[in-house]
């Protein structure tokens, strides 16, 4: 499974120090069935730990996620800053998962070349072994 973020969740992650291994942590996490909330759409909210603060206190991300193919991380917000998202913001997400999930592998390399997105870098066993503060 290839995993990615948008350059603008890549700076906040980068903010934040949510670390990309962690990243790949809560998408295996959800590739055994532990999702958060799944918004509609193929987009999904999980939480992940910011460094000190565990999973309570942490980050919101939402991603655009299909089962086994791709995951974009898209969006994210600590819990303090915000509580969710409103509908609007939801219905240009549901838009974006349309897009996202449509791109072939050609614009996919043009986005990654491009530095629209960033692939997140996991070795599969690791995200897989990695234990997120609860």
């Amino acid at each position: 499974m290839r995993i990615y973020k948008t350059r603008s969740f890549n700076k906040w992650v980068t903010k934040e120090g949510l670390i990309d291994p962690v990243l790949a942590a809560a998408v295996a996490e959800m590739k055994a069935g532990l999702i958060d909330a799944e918004l509609g759409s193929q987009v999904v909210k999980k939480r992940g730990p910011l460094p000190g603060r565990g999973k309570r206190g942490g980050a919101r991300t939402l991603l655009v996620y299909r089962q086994s193919d791709r995951a974009f991380f898209v969006y994210g917000f600590a819990k303090n800053e915000c509580d969710n998202i409103d509908a609007r913001e939801l219905k240009a997400l549901k838009q974006l998962t349309a897009i996202q999930l449509g791109l072939s592998e050609a614009q996919l390399l043009h986005a990654l070349h491009a530095g629209t997105l960033i692939e997140v870098k996991h070795d599969k066993s690791t995200a897989q072994n990695i234990a997120p503060n609860r």
